[in-house]
């Protein structure tokens, strides 16, 4: 039995996963953490009910789980990754925003045979997206991401555009493409219409109620445009891809960032 802290189950995901977690066969929920949660008690869908903690410390002292599934903020998460992680409890972090640099320094807390797995984004569609502008990356002049999140979203770019400019730069660098379009000057920000500029990719990020999170990659050469659109139509998306982690961060260790690391792609 796969047993789950879940860290932020207040916000909109964790509204969202705790129940699907409630139900799934194999994973029991055994407490939920939230910084502004004020009750001692949580009842879940099935009826069970478990203990709520607004400190985390406090929950991972009191719990006996085998996995945190984090879903906070980006400004949250370094500090929850520094309580657990010397724990010794395996990671599941959906909180995008969290460089792998940073990651991998933060790795080294815990105790060997520890899993910590990070996806920029749990949706299978925006995995098999990113797949695809690895593939194609290498055949255009330029290349440039367009991504769309609810106006609640606290970071920009996204964590999917980022690691999708990141993996398409990676692979332009290594066949010797040069971009036909040259002149983003700065590293995350920029003064023009261009927007971030992420290892020489442009990434705009667009925030807007209504959405809940739409990617667009642009690759263009003289005479033809391929563009690889990847929607989120709500936020049930994410949950086969979730399942899945929590189900086998126990059957690994190390470091794992990316769902792609998960599936056979």
């Amino acid at each position: 039995m796969t047993r789950v802290i879940f860290n932020g189950y207040l916000g909109r995901m964790g509204q969202t996963v705790v129940p699907v977690l409630d139900s799934t066969e194999g994973i029991e929920v055994s407490a939920v953490c939230d910084i502004a949660s004020s009750e001692k008690s949580y009842t879940l869908p099935s009826g069970k009910v478990v203990p709520a903690f607004s400190d985390l410390k406090e929950c991972l002292a009191e719990t006996d789980a085998t996995v945190l599934v984090d879903f906070t903020a980006p400004v949250a998460i370094e500090g929850s990754l520094r309580t657990a992680l010397p724990t010794g409890i395996n990671c599941v972090v959906g909180t995008t925003g969290v460089s792998v640099e940073l990651l991998t320094d933060l790795y080294q807390l815990a105790p060997e045979g520890a899993t910590l797995f990070c996806a920029p984004n749990f949706a299978l569609g925006a995995v098999l997206m990113m797949a695809f502008a690895r593939q194609a990356a290498a055949y255009f002049a330029d290349v440039e991401v367009i991504e769309f999140h609810h106006n609640g979203k606290a970071d920009a770019p996204s964590g999917t555009a980022i690691s999708t400019a990141r993996q398409m730069a990676a692979i332009r660098q290594a066949a010797g493409v040069v971009s036909a379009s040259p002149g983003v000057e700065s590293e995350l920000e920029y003064k023009g219409a261009r927007g971030a500029n992420v290892d020489g990719v442009p990434v705009h990020a667009v925030r807007a109620a209504g959405y809940v999170a739409s990617q667009e990659v642009i690759l263009s050469s003289p005479g033809e445009l391929l563009r690889i659109v990847h929607d989120n139509i709500d936020r049930t998306s994410y949950l086969p891809g979730i399942l899945l982690a929590v189900k086998s961060v126990e059957e690994r260790s190390g470091l794992i960032v990316g769902l792609e690391e998960l599936i056979d792609l």
